[in-house]
């Protein structure tokens, strides 16, 4: 028996919905270059989907892995004028995946 493969998802959601959503390609490690990459197609479709939220930068709410702290990140935030909501530490229960997203992907 064979084991299944891990697949990693990332999604992105508002009070509309899901904005965009991806799978980390196998092998790949989820750090801040990487991360950023994947905000920067956020962001593209962001633009697309919902034009009047970029008007004056964006809310972005994530929690507190490596590579959502990285100076990297950072830096791009600080760049791209995105504001990021306050996580506190070791509070998963104030995540609103659980909330909105689990419930409504859970098989």
């Amino acid at each position: 028996m064979s084991n299944p493969k891990k697949v990693i998802p990332i999604a992105f959601f508002d009070n509309e919905g899901v904005v965009h959503h991806e799978f980390v390609p196998a092998g790949q490690s989820v750090n801040g270059p990487f991360y950023v990459q994947v905000l920067k197609r956020l962001r593209e479709e962001i633009r697309r989907k919902r034009p009047a939220k970029c008007q004056g930068g964006w809310p972005l709410h994530h929690d507190n892995a490596p590579s959502h702290t990285s100076i990297v990140l950072q830096t791009w935030l600080a760049e791209k004028n995105i504001r990021l909501l306050h996580q506190p530490p070791y509070s998963p229960d104030v995540a609103p995946s659980d909330f909105w997203l689990f419930p409504k992907i859970k098989v």
